[in-house]
């Protein structure tokens, strides 16, 4: 899909039920200034300014699904302590059920605390008992789970190798969720995936794969065999492996398969990328979207995150912010072979398509004005531009004073038009055919002769809209004035 379909899509998402089942570990960030060396030992002094507790592990995972307008439930282990009870505020304050968690007094609730001054991290101190779930605890986990998957549209098992999913664990979950057709999406850990027999799909990254596979993944193209062979091991349907710079690579069992490049502007911190990727897949398949689609939006949204300090939940108006600062830039020239498909696009979405036409040669406040008067009859604004040959046989030899690729660009950066195309004609007689918009625009100026496209625009159920002119603008007067003579009046 391109950007715009993208952007049509999850305007239109609901709020499915995910659940999160894994490691449930507290990220504490504690900041500060170092000014100094210490006395007693060749370290820093970081002089502590701040803390902030934030939700890590399967809970990053939980926030980045429940910030896309999901609802969600979580199970895992927390222990007895006061670290527990802030995560679990942390959760609340998420609007995150947490009633399955399982509270485990014969250990502590995973702390991750990192040492920052200014944006670096100087060191990170873990406390956690990553033993594998048994006893009273694995048995509390297995009670909880089978009504909780069963309720779920899409299940993620976030591994942290922290000892929650437990061989039983990860069995309840898949064999629960196969009985009501529900996925299981498996954000991995370690080399052994044959205990995700039956999941849906594995989402490593390069690294990961590598360690489960046993070799290396230099090259984009080693990808596809890679995907195989994660799906042949776990008996998957599908695999996604994430590449860092290089973007993403999927592949089901039918074997339709796609990559796609980062999205990112800038890398600041990579601290969270794949739970943003797990989460964001997993919000888009209990939607019921394709694996592509779900792919795609997956990594715009790990692109966002990556572009900030620490673990971000991305949220769905700041997804489709980015989407829609992307159509301003990318896409707005559109090309020939191009158009079909944007106008599809649009009409699918549901947007009422607005065209006008014109040489646009030398822009001024007329056609500011113009094209803004333009742009409120409708939801998209599409400016068709006349190419040089045509402007030559239209205006004279002298024109136009800038080709084609300049005055496209002109057009592109205005904010209220939403694409450029171009033309050969004399008339905008084919192209009006061939968008066939929702409503035709021309100036006032062609009240008397008659605007081209009126009729095939109205059998169509369209209407034609005459936009008034200002007064004494035109490109002509512009060009005379440069050369010192007297303006024209068109």
């Amino acid at each position: 899909m391109n950007t715009f379909e993208l952007e049509a899509t999850l305007e239109k998402l609901g709020r499915p039920r995910v659940l999160i089942v894994g490691d449930l570990i507290l990220d504490r960030y504690v900041t500060g200034d170092v000014t100094r060396i210490s006395p007693e030992a060749p370290i820093p002094i970081l002089t502590v300014k701040n803390s902030e507790e934030r939700l890590g592990g399967a809970g990053n995972v939980a926030a980045n699904v429940v910030a896309m307008g999901a609802e969600v439930d979580v199970v895992g282990l927390v222990g007895d302590d006061g670290w527990g009870r802030a995560m679990r505020q942390l959760f609340e304050k998420e609007g995150i059920d947490t009633t399955a968690c399982v509270v485990d007094a014969s250990r502590p609730t995973i702390l991750k605390t990192r040492m920052m001054s200014g944006q670096y991290q100087m060191l990170r101190v873990d406390q956690e008992d990553a033993r594998t779930a048994g006893g009273p605890a694995l048995d509390a986990l297995l009670r909880v789970l089978p009504d909780r998957v069963k309720r779920a549209q899409a299940v993620v098992l976030s591994d942290y190798g922290k000892g929650v999913l437990a061989p039983a664990v990860i069995r309840c979950a898949i064999l629960e969720a196969k009985k009501h057709g529900i996925p299981v999406l498996v954000d991995p850990k370690g080399d052994d995936y044959k205990r995700y027999a039956g999941a849906t799909l594995v989402t490593p990254n390069r690294k990961e794969a590598e360690q489960a596979l046993g070799r290396k993944l230099a090259r984009i193209e080693d990808m596809p065999k890679a995907a195989k062979d994660l799906m042949a091991v776990a008996d998957l349907d599908a695999a996604v492996i994430t590449l860092g710079a290089d973007g993403i690579y999927h592949e089901t069992r039918a074997g339709v398969a796609g990559h796609v490049p980062a999205r990112a502007r800038q890398v600041f911190d990579v601290t969270g990328a794949g739970d943003t990727v797990i989460a964001q897949m997993g919000f888009y398949l209990g939607c019921g979207l394709s694996l592509g689609v779900a792919v795609e939006l997956a990594n715009h949204a790990a692109g966002i995150v990556v572009a900030r300090l620490g673990t971000h939940a991305v949220t769905r108006s700041e997804l489709l912010a980015e989407l829609r600062e992307r159509n301003q830039h990318v896409g707005k020239v559109v090309r020939a072979h191009e158009l079909d498909e944007l106008l599809a696009s649009w009409r699918k979405a549901g947007k009422r398509i607005v065209f006008t036409n014109g040489c646009f040669d030398v822009l001024h406040v007329g056609h500011v004005t113009y094209l803004r008067f333009a742009k409120s009859h409708g939801d998209v604004l599409l400016v068709g531009i006349n190419d040089d040959a045509s402007v030559k046989r239209l205006k004279g030899p002298t024109r136009p004073v800038n080709p084609l690729d300049d005055r496209m660009s002109v057009l592109a950066a205005l904010e209220m038009v939403d694409a450029v195309t171009s033309f050969g004609e004399d008339t905008p007689a084919k192209i009006v055919e061939r968008v066939t918009p929702d409503v035709l625009v021309k100036g006032q100026d062609w009240a008397d002769k008659g605007v081209v496209g009126r009729e095939w625009v109205e059998a169509h159920g369209g209407r034609v809209v005459l936009a008034p002119l200002v007064p004494g603008r035109s490109t002509t007067s512009i060009l005379d004035r440069a050369k010192g003579g007297q303006p024209t009046s068109c």
